[in-house]
């Protein structure tokens, strides 16, 4: 189960959300994109306390495209360094897992 990733990130806007999904979706490196929001961050910046609104942007893909998916976010992403984790799903209801390998390229 191993194979397949929830790729975290987080966006200023609904607007970028939405162009990083929409990608993501149509270039078939993910097979869901949720966006949750808004959400409150408080975080270190340039040693300065920031508290800002923000989108949080849920990817299920599989492990194998981490690094299309990474590049993806980074060339559409407003942030100097925006927040890209992987988190690996270790278990799952198989035929949603099994969708997820259908919808994602290989």
């Amino acid at each position: 189960m191993t194979d397949f990733l929830n790729v975290i990130t987080t966006t200023s806007t609904r607007k970028e959300a939405k162009l990083i999904a929409n990608k993501l979706i149509n270039k078939k490196l993910a097979a869901c994109v949720q966006i949750i929001g808004a959400i409150e961050s408080t975080y270190m910046w340039k040693n300065k306390k920031e508290i800002s609104k923000e989108l949080l942007v849920f990817i299920k893909t599989k492990r194998n495209l981490y690094h299309k998916v990474e590049k993806e976010i980074k060339n559409l992403h407003s942030y100097e360094n925006p927040e890209i984790i992987a988190i690996p799903i270790i278990k799952g209801n198989k035929n949603y897992l099994n969708w997820v390998l259908n919808e994602t390229s290989e």
